[in-house]
């Protein structure tokens, strides 16, 4: 069969590439689809990605993070089946579960098998935050389920389908390919950077609560080899750390607050909660001289809803918010059981 990859640099069978791996067994693999930071994993985030040629292999690479992000019937014209292999990090809002998601509609569309190469979630030991309104769906939220969802691709992918988040979901052919030896109260150490900007277990542990300081004035570190490890900024002394960000190619090219010094925290050696952890956020909009600017327009998309933003700004406090949060994961942890492949953490 001709084979379409929806692949990046964390498609590795130890120290191969998948895309390897199979010309080297002759497996006939026709094109490569690159989602966001490219099909080596060293764009910058929300960097446009242009179609290319592997040099390695020749084979063309189509950019889902260009000029359309969903696969055209072009686009899978000579493809039989396309296998999804990409490491995520189990947060709403990054961004390759929503590559799978388009791909997989654009296979039901266009009578393309798809296989789910299935990997560890490294937050997949709990589920926590905000369930996404559909009308503040984007590319960093597509379904109704909370920042932390506590699902693998393969059985994320499950949902979509069952819950017919995807068009034509019924016409589809899904394979899960299931992993072996893990399940969700499984710590497991990511062997390659998923993104430039999460180097290192920390930053992905800490990445669902730090990655929401993006739609604010405050820095989370981008600039620094630091990333979603350290947060501050320049106009106000709330933490006895600081640090001044940097352009570093290959990772933040044009960082917040470049050659400006911040002041906040380094959460490096924190042992980081189980659960979305607001507190810092509650410290910085609290102890902020410019309440009007701290927000942006990209919280509400983060967030999924425009609540969290109103509850802040009312005062609440952490235990009011996490409150108004749980009837929404009652029902969600309900539906997510349906498509569990693997032992849950309760």
């Amino acid at each position: 069969k001709n084979i379409g990859l929806l692949v990046n640099h964390t498609s590795l069978i130890e120290d191969t590439h998948l895309l390897d791996t199979l010309t080297s067994l002759d497996i006939n693999v026709v094109k490569i689809f690159a989602p966001e930071h490219g099909f080596r994993g060293n764009a910058d985030a929300g960097e446009h990605i242009d179609n290319s040629i592997d040099e390695k292999t020749g084979v063309p690479i189509i950019s889902i993070y260009g000029d359309h992000r969903k696969a055209t019937a072009e686009d899978l014209d000579g493809v039989d089946v396309v296998i999804f292999d990409s490491q995520d990090v189990g947060a709403r809002f990054f961004t390759y579960f929503s590559a799978m998601q388009l791909m997989l509609e654009a296979c039901a569309e266009n009578g393309v098998e798809m296989i789910i190469l299935d990997r560890p979630n490294p937050n997949g030991h709990y589920v926590d935050g905000p369930i996404l309104e559909m009308e503040n769906k984007s590319y960093v939220g597509m379904n109704p389920v909370p920042i932390v969802f506590g699902l693998t691709a393969g059985e994320y992918a499950k949902m979509m389908v069952g819950e017919k988040w995807i068009n034509k979901a019924e016409s589809l052919k899904l394979t899960v390919i299931e992993m072996k030896g893990w399940d969700h109260s499984t710590f497991y150490s990511l062997a390659t950077k998923p993104s430039p900007n999460l180097p290192t277990d920390q930053s992905i542990a800490l990445y669902p609560s730090t990655c929401l300081f993006e739609g604010t004035m405050v820095s989370v570190g981008r600039g620094t080899y630091t990333p979603f490890q350290i947060i501050g900024i320049p106009e106000t002394v709330l933490g006895d750390f600081s640090f001044t960000p940097k352009s570093i190619d290959g990772m933040s090219k044009k960082p917040k607050y470049m050659g400006q010094k911040c002041y906040g925290y380094d959460l490096s050696n924190v042992q980081v909660k189980d659960q979305i952890d607001l507190s810092y956020l509650l410290e910085f909009y609290n102890k902020s001289k410019d309440k009007e600017k701290f927000f942006n327009k990209y919280f509400v998309k983060l967030a999924g809803t425009d609540q969290l933003q109103k509850q802040i700004e009312e005062g609440k406090s952490e235990d009011e918010i996490r409150e108004s949060w749980q009837a929404g994961l009652t029902a969600y942890k309900v539906k997510r059981k349906k498509y569990l492949l693997y032992d849950d953490f309760e």
